[in-house]
């Protein structure tokens, strides 16, 4: 996500770092930039005119702050603005009432309503131990009533069966009740979308709302939509006392016009953002850290809390102890390392959180996705073990074999075992004492690039939160 923005801003903020001054003049092409980038990603005109006008009247005449330069300054003002333009902070979402708990979920037809659902009962359940029940009131699609029971079953949800012969207050007033029989924490709504707003479908989700009373509703939209997600968003919350926004389809929208938008138009916060097909693949909005994400500065605290939920950890450990008594990282190790970072939404989901790294996935096409992944698990699937704890008795006869059954070819071969052997000389270098702090302190040494307080965030110490 804002991958163009990103690399627009990163270019643009460039040519201010050099500054002995900010002024009205030197600031102005620079100003007239940011705008074009903010306008090219799609960004509500409304919002550009603020977000300019507000960056002038600060940057104009600011007096310098002692560990920063001009240009830093200016930088640093650019992330204020647009941590303030998307809501200063993160809002969570309110339980706080008797359960059950009853979030409704509201929005177009092809939103992603119905993964959202699910994806937040997870969340939930994950996240906060609730338990969750989910129900769907779409009698219009038998289709989304299935989908919701199979997501639901996949992901240990509570799920409440319903019919397209029923009305959905009906629904969902049964649902209410056996929420409460099971003692479940939260119920999640899942309603009804249309291809456009029409009378019909805001009265039936007013009758919705107001049947149930629901202590969250939230607004589910697509982020590729650009500023129509927050046009869209303006409409029901006109209609609906909407208490926050679920951006979806995130990772696809390499604007960020939504994102930057819906705040600003609505009054109401994102709250979260979903960022990939997968279940888990949703994540709490940050305004801070998506500020850091679009200025190029990563987002190394989402990117550890990511990995103390989704790493091995006992794994982790086990291969660190097995470096520190000087075995080698074998292939088996290496097979390891790639499940995890599949889980970590592959390497491309990493490096965008790494500072300065953000445009490396697209500088590096079709070379850092799961399906790459996909293919080396299965070379390293089609060895002996004997293969895979010693490479290098590999010759041209066991690399056919070994082509043969992973459906690949030698090259392949060849290319994952450099990469295997040039991972086995990062880890020894990583496994000797202070091996991993020097490689964070590397990273820190970026900090001085940005804005104060930023580097503090990667700090050696950090380093010991990350399981790999």
């Amino acid at each position: 996500m804002f991958e163009n923005l990103t690399e627009r801003l990163s270019h643009t903020l460039k040519s201010v770092t050099g500054k002995a001054k900010l002024s009205e003049e030197n600031i102005k092409e620079t100003l007239r930039e940011v705008r074009m980038a903010l306008l090219e990603a799609d960004v509500a005109l409304p919002v550009v005119r603020e977000f300019i006008k507000r960056i002038k009247e600060k940057a104009v005449g600011q007096s310098v702050q002692v560990s920063l330069n001009p240009g830093q300054t200016f930088v640093k003002i650019v992330q204020n603005e647009l941590i303030e333009v998307m809501g200063s902070t993160n809002d969570e979402l309110n339980l706080a009432t008797q359960p059950p708990a009853i979030i409704l979920m509201a929005g177009l037809q092809g939103a992603g309503k119905t993964t959202s659902a699910v994806k937040l009962g997870k969340w939930l359940k994950e996240r906060q131990k609730k338990s969750v029940m989910v129900v769907s009131a779409d009698v219009y699609r038998p289709a989304a009533i299935k989908q919701l029971e199979t997501l639901a079953n996949e992901t240990g949800l509570h799920f409440f069966p319903s019919y397209t012969d029923q009305k959905p207050v009906d629904i969902v007033s049964r649902a209410i009740r056996e929420t409460k029989i099971k003692h479940a924490d939260v119920l999640i709504v899942d309603t009804a979308g249309r291809l456009h707003i029409d009378e019909q479908m805001m009265d039936e989700i007013k009758q919705l709302h107001h049947a149930t009373n629901p202590i969250e509703t939230l607004f589910v939209v697509d982020a590729m939509t650009g500023q129509d997600a927050a046009n869209t968003a303006k409409v029901f919350n006109d209609a609906l006392p909407l208490t926050g926004v679920v951006l979806t389809k995130a990772d696809g929208d390499a604007r960020g016009g939504a994102a930057l938008s819906v705040r600003h138009i609505t009054g109401k916060p994102i709250k979260f953002m979903g960022t990939g097909e997968k279940i888990d693949a949703l994540e709490s909005f940050y305004p801070d850290r998506i500020a850091s994400r679009i200025l190029g500065m990563g987002d190394v605290l989402s990117l550890i809390e990511e990995a103390e939920l989704k790493l091995d950890k006992k794994k982790a450990d086990k291969l660190a102890k097995k470096l520190k008594k000087g075995k080698g990282f074998d292939l088996e190790d290496f097979r390891d390392q790639l499940q995890q970072m599949k889980k970590m939404g592959g390497l491309s989901g990493v490096m965008d959180k790494l500072p300065g790294m953000g445009g490396m996935s697209q500088q590096m096409p079709g070379q850092m996705d799961n399906k790459v992944f996909a293919q080396m698990e299965a070379i390293i699937n089609s060895m002996t073990r004997k293969e895979r704890a010693n490479p290098d008795i590999m010759n041209g006869s066991r690399k056919k074999r070994i082509a043969a059954g992973s459906g690949t070819n030698i090259q392949d071969i060849n290319r994952l075992i450099k990469q295997h052997k040039q991972m086995s000389k990062m880890m020894k270098k990583v496994s000797k004492k202070g091996g991993m702090a020097k490689l964070m302190r590397g990273l820190g040494g970026m900090k001085g690039q940005m804005p104060s307080g930023m580097g503090g965030m990667l700090s050696p110490g950090a380093s010991k939160k990350f399981p790999f």
